[in-house]
């Protein structure tokens, strides 16, 4: 079972180990990436490239991973607003948003799990 729309175009994202798709509606861009059957650091390297589309813009990101990316959201500071959902299948879903009143900024350039 996908999570990813079946209408989104897969795209090549720079440093992402996994594809991406978007999905244009209405002039705003979703993206969307699956870590699920990938173990670390895959989440947090794709999370961060997929971040950099995001940032600044209105647009939306949606990860799909095997759980909740404790370590993914410590890293990031107040210009990423993320939402979870714990999917029927057990899957985490999260959507990232990019805040135009954050008084701080995420290094997306941490892709590192630990620390």
């Amino acid at each position: 079972m996908s999570h990813i729309p079946n209408d989104a175009q897969k795209i090549e994202v720079e440093g992402a180990t996994v594809d991406f798709y978007k999905l244009e509606k209405d002039g705003q861009s979703t993206y969307y990436f699956d870590t699920s059957r990938e173990g670390p650091p895959h989440p947090m390297v794709n999370a961060m490239s997929g971040l950099k589309l995001i940032k600044g813009t209105n647009d939306t990101l949606v990860m799909i991973n095997h759980k909740m990316p404790g370590g993914l959201f410590a890293k990031l500071e107040d210009d990423v607003r993320h939402f979870s959902e714990e999917l029927s299948d057990g899957l985490a879903k999260v959507v990232f948003t990019y805040n135009p009143d954050a008084q701080s900024e995420s290094d997306l350039t941490q892709t590192s799990c630990s620390g």
